[in-house]
């Protein structure tokens, strides 16, 4: 049968079964652990869910149902309390003048979450898996400790923001650590709701989302911005007057939207459908659906993300330091001392932003707040502990039974979380913030190169492989990504004024060049530029993108 193709499709490579075009690479399972398991291993895909068939029509109400679920699970990321934070400050900073840059932002991650969901969709592995079987040892390693290091960041950012909503909802009367205690010991609860059924799980996260909808959806009907200042920031992609803090904080939205652990969950959450991948059609009808999930699910939470800006932006934008103490002081609010009496412009995060809609609104609308962060923070822990254990599982090869798999995730980030809870006071977290934001930001390279190699190749993705125009695209965005982020390292860099520090980060910057260079070389030869496959383990041939399958088995079987 003749394919129709996605992109350059090469027939010899791509062997027929039954007069139907197959995958040369679904006969490929992930290699077993060398150690005998005593305990059945278990995973969030052992429930799968069953697609309706000998449904006729073009588009499925029905399919689309069945389908609908890791879009929204994927979507978390993008309304974790990193991004809540990044959306009261671009409110209070710039207005409504940098919702360009959010819409942009998240058009940008649904075009990178496409390519994620087609990996997971058309090979059955995910791309911690791919890594794991494409890359050499030393390699794979390196990259399996950088995305390590973005979920310790993300979840960090995750535990933090619950533990201050339980703050700002108990009055003070539960401190930093005992809110990261309470969320580290519920999240292990919440994590094995799946073995009451997969779709129960995902009904649960859905819940979670429509509290942050309502949530937030309040504090701006309350606050009720100017909608034709909201329309002109958000389609209008200009900002008047803007100076190099809302350049920083256009920035800041861009790294906190896109986040590198978010690209290995949707590759893995994409699996839990019952899918056979030797049928062409079907693998098609897959992608196609989770693409429209995952379109409704992020404009769901770009619509969210929307509502915390415009709060900031209509009750707080040129606000001074002095002005809000008075208010707070004229409510008689306990947190007058947060904003000293001065003229500076109003700095919050979201410890503050509770504080001033309380001052500001009244109390209800500072607990409707922090429900919504508690409701963000912990959605997002518990997809953040997913992404440990698809990506330590995907790299590492683990063959762990499910409670050892989650204990093992948790424990990785809770001794820094911890640390920072005991010693860091609630009221001055700003700073660590924005260092975790330039952690996450410094570990994007690793998800998006990545994606795009393995997605270009079609000795791995046969008829589905990036055509050209993805592969232009592709590139395109992923440099202006990496970037962008890459301008926000150095600003955080430069701001800190030591010597020592400068000399150590030169340093590590050679090495993270050089590692992401490797990448980007691999990355490039799978787009086609075979005049750069010069000295590697896999040499090409005549087709440039088999350089990666030689040793598709033996790697994953015999390395280790």
């Amino acid at each position: 049968m003749k394919a129709e193709q996605d992109g350059d499709l090469l027939e010899e490579d791509s062997p027929q079964e039954n007069g139907v075009q197959t995958n040369p690479y679904s006969s490929i399972s992930p290699p077993g652990s060398p150690v005998a398991q005593d305990e059945p291993f278990s995973t969030y895909f052992e429930d799968k869910v069953a697609i309706p068939e000998n449904v006729s029509q073009v588009f499925s109400f029905r399919k689309l149902w069945a389908f609908t679920g890791p879009g929204f699970l994927m979507s978390i990321a993008y309304l974790d309390p990193g991004n809540i934070e990044s959306d009261l400050q671009s409110g209070a900073k710039a207005g409504f003048k940098l919702l360009w840059v959010l819409l942009g932002a998240t058009i940008i991650g649904l075009l990178l979450q496409r390519l994620a969901a087609r990996l997971g969709v058309v090979t059955g592995m995910h791309l911690a898996e791919v890594c794991n079987r494409q890359y050499p040892t030393v390699p794979r390693v390196i990259l399996w400790l950088m995305v390590e290091l973005a979920i310790i960041g993300s979840d960090m950012q995750e535990v933090i923001g619950c533990a201050i909503a339980f703050n700002l909802l108990s009055v003070g009367r539960i401190p930093l650590w005992a809110g990261v205690l309470i969320t580290i010991t519920d999240t292990f609860v919440f994590l094995f709701l799946d073995k009451y059924g997969l779709r129960k799980l995902e009904a649960f996260f859905g819940f979670l989302i429509t509290v942050m909808a309502l949530s937030f959806g309040y504090e701006y009907v309350l606050v009720s911005p100017d909608q034709g200042e909201l329309l002109k920031g958000m389609f209008v992609p200009y900002c008047a007057g803007c100076g190099p803090v809302q350049l920083e904080q256009a920035v800041g939205i861009v790294g906190a939207v896109i986040m590198p652990h978010n690209i290995y969950l949707h590759s893995a959450l994409v699996k839990s459908r019952d899918i056979d991948r030797k049928n062409k059609k079907e693998v098609k009808e897959a992608n196609k659906y989770y693409f429209i999930e995952s379109s409704v699910a992020l404009f769901i939470s770009f619509l969210i993300n929307v509502f915390v800006v415009a709060v900031f932006a209509q009750a707080f934008y040129g606000k001074t330091n002095i002005e809000m103490n008075k208010e707070c002081n004229e409510t008689g609010s306990p947190h007058s001392d947060l904003f000293p009496l001065n003229n500076g412009t109003l700095e919050v995060d979201i410890y503050k932003g509770g504080v001033v809609l309380g001052c500001v609104f009244g109390p209800a609308a500072l607990y409707i707040w922090a429900i919504g962060i508690l409701a963000a923070g912990q959605s997002s822990t518990m997809t953040g502990t997913y992404s440990g254990q698809f990506v330590m599982e995907g790299f590492l090869n683990l063959r762990w039974s499910r409670f050892a798999r989650v204990l093992l995730t948790r424990s990785i980030a809770i001794i820094p979380t911890l640390l920072v809870a005991v010693f860091q006071d609630v009221q001055h977290l700003t700073g660590m913030n924005d260092f975790l934001n330039v952690l996450q930001s410094m570990q994007l390279p690793f998800a998006l190169i990545p994606i795009l190699t393995f997605t270009s190749l079609t000795s791995i993705m046969n008829d589905f492989a990036n055509g050209m125009v993805w592969k232009i695209s592709g590139g395109v965005v992923i440099l202006l990504v990496c970037a962008i982020n890459m301008y926000f390292v150095v600003v955080y860099v430069t701001a800190l004024n030591s010597v020592l520090l400068y000399v150590f980060a030169a340093l590590l910057s050679v090495a993270y060049l050089c590692f992401v260079c490797y990448l980007a070389w691999h990355c490039l030869v799978a787009l086609g530029v075979s005049c750069l496959d010069f000295g590697s383990r896999m040499q090409l041939s005549h087709q440039t993108d088999g350089y990666l399958m030689s040793d598709m088995d033996t790697d994953s079987l015999f390395e280790r």
